[in-house]
């Protein structure tokens, strides 16, 4: 309804509109949910208790396949379970570090000192009539800074600009913390990073910067409107094709670029970029935990809860994400870490002369390939770089 008051109507077209939708929603709408409705109650006793995909006819050898699908790689279930759980060590270990530096009780474990942060008024904006406004602006300043000392990281930096929005209201209450939109082809339209203001918890500051680095430069926008304005590549390759290994990994590598690069200086603003690498470490742990260890949807919920310090909500809608969707969640630690991985092979058999622009240029030159490729790619530079 609040979209037809926006339109440019005299009353009488406004009535007819409305009067329209309700009449669908009443002999369309409601009848098609409550026949939906009726169907999952009568099938209900039909349903599988367990959780797993392992449970399914062909299970395993499906989740496999998923995990192939999804990282690109060839990596067993049980070696993707072990790389989460050294890397929950790993990025739990540096958390504590650095809480125990800021003073926080070391009795604690780092998934509630966390939780405690979430709920902290120190790192909530004050709910005033122009917080979005005020929101938006502190993300604009976090993005251009970005912007202009990522150009000592990469050949060439992005014409197509990125601008951020706060997530419209009519979908800010089921929309996620925060998503990105690609610039039009024929750069029409910038980018658009969507933060999501609706909750003022849902955007304590300390997690603002690695949002922003993922969502926008160097992450999503970087990588995307580098891919669109690419020539060298079909169309195809430049907006038509998806890897979530690849574009997932490389968001998430670009999180940990910014810090290295001196742009969360502030420790408060590293645990943010550390919670979020962390929370994608524990994906690892978990969607492997259900779907090939035979975890329970229980014994998930608290290993993500244990160790991320989310809500109940939280954590209860992303294990049944994880539930409905075997694999998917995995892409992003993989891809980041399969970069992580090709970047130090290459500085170890370049030695001086690794350049981090040539590697970036190697990764991101082919637009959005499997990780097999970008192996490739980065080896073949490596050569070049040798010769």
């Amino acid at each position: 309804m609040s979209k037809i008051n926006q339109l440019d109507l005299d009353q009488e077209d406004v009535n007819y509109f409305e009067n329209e939708i309700k009449r669908s929603i009443s002999e369309s709408v409601t009848p098609g949910f409550k026949v939906l409705r009726d169907f999952m109650i009568r099938t209900q006793k039909y349903a599988n208790k367990n959780h797993g995909i392992w449970s399914q006819p062909g299970g395993d050898e499906y989740y496999k396949l998923k995990i192939r699908t999804f990282t690109t790689t060839d990596y067993s279930p049980e070696k993707i379970h072990q790389m989460g759980l050294s890397e929950v060590k790993r990025i739990s270990e540096r958390m504590r570090y650095i809480l125990s530096s800021l003073g926080y009780d070391e009795s604690k474990s780092v998934g509630e000192i966390m939780n405690e942060l979430n709920e902290n008024p120190d790192f909530l904006y004050a709910d005033t009539p122009d917080r979005k406004e005020i929101v938006v602006k502190d993300y604009t300043e976090m993005v251009e800074e970005a912007y202009e000392v990522m150009k000592d990281y990469f050949h060439t930096m992005p014409k197509s600009k990125v601008i951020v929005k706060a997530v419209p209201e009519y979908s800010e209450r089921t929309a996620a913390g925060g998503y990105y939109q690609s610039p039009a082809l024929d750069g029409s339209r910038p980018g658009v990073f969507y933060a999501n203001l609706y909750d003022i918890k849902q955007t304590p500051t300390y997690s603002m910067r690695t949002l922003a680095y993922h969502e926008a430069t160097p992450g999503h926008h970087h990588q995307i409107a580098h891919s669109l304005e690419n020539e060298d590549l079909t169309l195809y390759r430049r907006f038509g094709y998806f890897t979530s290994a690849f574009a997932e990994g490389w968001a998430l590598y670009s999180e940990i670029l910014a810090l290295e690069a001196g742009l969360a200086e502030d420790p408060y603003d590293e645990l943010g970029i550390l919670q979020s690498e962390l929370f994608r470490a524990v994906r690892l742990v978990v969607d492997t935990g259900m779907h090939y260890k035979r975890w329970t949807r229980e014994e998930a919920m608290k290993y993500m809860k244990t160790k991320t310090g989310m809500s109940d909500t939280e954590v209860r809608v992303e294990i049944e994400r994880y539930i409905v969707w075997p694999g998917q969640a995995l892409s992003y630690k993989v891809g980041m870490i399969k970069i992580l991985e090709l970047r130090e092979k290459a500085m170890s058999e370049l030695g001086d002369k690794f350049n981090i622009k040539d590697f970036h240029s190697a990764v991101l030159d082919h637009g959005n390939p499997p990780l097999f490729i970008v192996e490739e790619m980065v080896n073949n530079m490596i050569k070049e770089n040798l010769n």
